[in-house]
């Protein structure tokens, strides 16, 4: 067994809830797990079981608005990963990001045994240099890594992304289980449809019979209330992620683009009509190990851009029709999940 290993996921809420399979195994063979996240996806680490202790850092060449890289910073995250007295670290990152930056502090800061998944020449930066075939879901991609560096999921543990519980009680904002969540927003404005085709999702849902839950950010709450257009439960900014989790878990089925909630869906079991923009590949990106239906056109010309912003006219890869999401709906319905939450041990149950 490791005594106390470091897992970094530096990226968004979805990236740090995918690496969960990943840090159960690490936790499963080793005294003490540390998560160091970056400041969009602090909240999900805090959620995963089998992490002890979480660390923030901002790092400049993975947030979409960098900060500048000074000496003062990464003196300080030496530091800090110095007081941990790590005996070893596993650097997870996205299949564009490169591990070695980090490694170089993690060096730094003495740790002694590096593992990362890198195409790049590591030189003396990696003590582990994985690589992965093909195009695996991140989730496996991420655990790959794990079992490279000699992690192995406890036994019964399926691989799956889960949240720690007990999530708390939120029927007082949604009422009794069963209704229908609509995440409106994306992180990533090409990854979303537009307000008017969002709205038309909700009429469609609410006129089939569906309660409908509207959910987003604090920032999104324009939003919120313009696709909830008095026909829907309308919690922009009414809840943090704990309690989004709990929202999405007692749903029948959430309707979301490629965005955080939709991968804390998966987490906590619940189905997933997925408005998948094709910027970046369903077959890595798509919520994990939940039913689940994508909706979006996969070969629209924006496919595998990476576009932050949508670089064709009229947004076609996510003109979508409000039957086709209340039909993926009606197919969803019977498909719950059972509800992945940590028990009181920590295993996920």
């Amino acid at each position: 067994m490791s005594g106390r290993v470091l897992v970094a996921r530096l990226d968004s809420v979805g990236d740090v809830l995918l690496a969960g399979p990943c840090v159960r195994a690490v936790a499963e063979g080793s005294e003490h797990v540390t998560l160091l996240a970056g400041p969009r996806g602090r909240a999900a680490a805090q959620l995963l079981p089998g992490v002890d202790e979480v660390i923030e850092w901002c790092a400049p060449w993975i947030d979409p608005d960098p900060p500048e890289l000074t000496a003062e910073s990464v003196e300080a995250l030496t530091k800090q990963l110095r007081d941990l007295r790590l005996d070893a670290a596993l650097i997870l990152t996205s299949f564009h990001q490169s591990p070695l930056p980090l490694a170089v502090v993690l060096r730094m800061a003495g740790v002694p045994w590096i593992g990362g998944i890198s195409e790049d020449y590591p030189g003396s930066l990696l003590d582990l240099r994985h690589r992965v075939a093909g195009d695996p879901p991140e989730a496996q991609r991420a655990l790959s890594l794990a079992r490279a560096a000699g992690y192995e999921l406890p036994e019964g543990d399926r691989g799956l992304p889960a949240v720690r519980g007990p999530l708390p009680d939120t029927r007082e904002l949604t009422g009794p289980p069963g209704y229908v969540v609509v995440h409106a927003a994306a992180s990533v404005p090409a990854r979303q449809p537009t307000a008017e085709r969002t709205r038309a999702f909700v009429r469609a849902l609410a006129e089939a019979g569906h309660r409908v839950v509207i959910t987003g950010s604090a920032g999104e709450r324009e939003l919120t209330a313009f696709v909830a257009d008095g026909r829907a439960t309308d919690l922009g900014g009414a809840t943090d992620l704990r309690e989004l989790a709990a929202v999405l878990a007692s749903a029948r089925a959430v309707v979301a683009p490629n965005t955080g909630p939709a991968h804390l869906a998966a987490a906590v079991g619940t189905p997933v009509v997925s408005l998948f923009a094709p910027v970046v590949p369903s077959a890595r990106w798509a919520p994990y190990g939940v039913a689940t239906i994508l909706l979006g056109d996969q070969e629209a010309p924006c496919k595998d851009t990476r576009a932050r912003r949508c670089p064709v006219e009229g947004h076609p890869c996510l003109a979508i029709e409000a039957t086709e999401v209340v039909d993926a709906v009606a197919t969803l319905g019977n498909a719950h999940d059972d509800r992945r939450v940590a028990g009181p041990t920590g295993g996920v149950s």
